[in-house]
């Protein structure tokens, strides 16, 4: 790759570079591109981080509640469903963390966007649709039957307490998708970005 043929691609999409030599201009490059998968990293460190956390919790608060069996059965379905979810991350992270040094930084660059395309875009990419209200529902009753330091089924008849969790998960359900759909957008626009980079790349080798 020549250097102007370089510098080139990154004046489109940082007008401030002024590096001169080649070496110096295919750092630059797998900087950008380092950073911007980072991006992707960090959402998957935060879903690796809340899981953990949410399964730390059902299991104390399971160990507490050793005799309501309901209460039991909802927060062990939840942390299997949490585990599962715990297990994609920590492979997604695997996946596109995955360094192969002697890859050109062109074909490393389409094994990751075809990852990231995958989840953005692919067969299972709306299944959070589907999975956010089933979730926010396990984990408002497992709070609040452990907090009203009741038995489900008692929790469960009171109309004053069913009330509050209907108000609480609509509003759960309000915020839950608008986060998610940002961080959608954010996701598709980074992941965008790559794929302008790959095809620029493409074009001059």
């Amino acid at each position: 790759m020549k250097t102007n043929e370089l510098q080139n691609i990154w004046k489109n999409i940082d007008s401030e570079i002024n590096l001169k030599t080649n070496e110096e201009l295919n750092q630059y490059l797998a900087a950008k591109t380092r950073k911007t998968i980072n991006k992707f990293l960090l959402f998957i460190a935060i879903d690796i981080i809340v899981s953990v956390g949410l399964i730390v919790f059902l299991i104390i608060t399971a160990l507490n509640r050793q005799s309501d069996i309901i209460y039991l059965l909802n927060n062990s379905i939840l942390c299997l469903i949490t585990l599962s979810l715990l297990i994609i991350s920590l492979l997604s992270w695997k996946k596109i963390q995955n360094n192969k040094y002697n890859l050109p930084l062109k074909d490393w660059l389409e094994q990751r966007i075809k990852l990231l395309s995958s989840w953005l875009s692919g067969k299972y990419s709306k299944l959070y649709i589907v999975l956010i209200p089933i979730l926010l529902i396990m984990i408002m009753i497992s709070i609040h039957v452990y907090f009203e330091y009741k038995l489900f089924i008692e929790v469960m008849k009171d109309e004053e307490s069913i009330f509050g969790q209907i108000v609480g998960l609509i509003i759960g359900l309000i915020f839950s998708y608008s986060a998610v759909n940002k961080i959608r957008k954010f996701q598709i626009k980074n992941l965008e970005f790559l794929k302008d980079l790959h095809a620029r790349l493409s074009t001059i080798q």
